[in-house]
């Protein structure tokens, strides 16, 4: 079984990928101040996948170890808009308390991102 270090590459590829398969669910993410909504979710989905990709290359893990890190922080406040704006994602289950929860854990994601084999 590989070590939950190696399985970060290819979570953040298929996070990065998502971007492109199911956008509808990602846009409202997006906070409304923020311009190009669309735009943003495509430049996301790439940043993702390239840092997915990378940690997964002994040569340029240390480089994806730190653009996954960055990203999670640049995209914290699209969790954050999630949790002020509930009713915009009715099929997360647990509705607001979830998506409170949920805020946490991008630090969890972060450490994960730094550990990333």
């Amino acid at each position: 079984m590989p070590s939950i270090k190696r399985l970060f590459g290819p979570f953040f590829l298929s996070a990065g990928i998502s971007h492109f398969v199911i956008p509808k669910f990602f846009v409202p993410m997006v906070p409304d101040y923020l311009p190009a909504h669309e735009r943003l979710v495509q430049v996301s989905g790439v940043v993702e996948g390239v840092a997915g990709v990378a940690t997964m290359v002994p040569r340029t893990r240390r480089f994806g170890r730190l653009l996954a890190a960055a990203t999670l922080v640049g995209v914290f406040p699209a969790n954050v808009n999630m949790a002020l704006h509930p009713e915009r994602f009715p099929k997360v289950p647990g509705g607001r308390p979830a998506l409170i929860a949920r805020l946490p854990l991008q630090g969890l994601l972060i450490w994960w991102a730094l550990k990333a084999e």
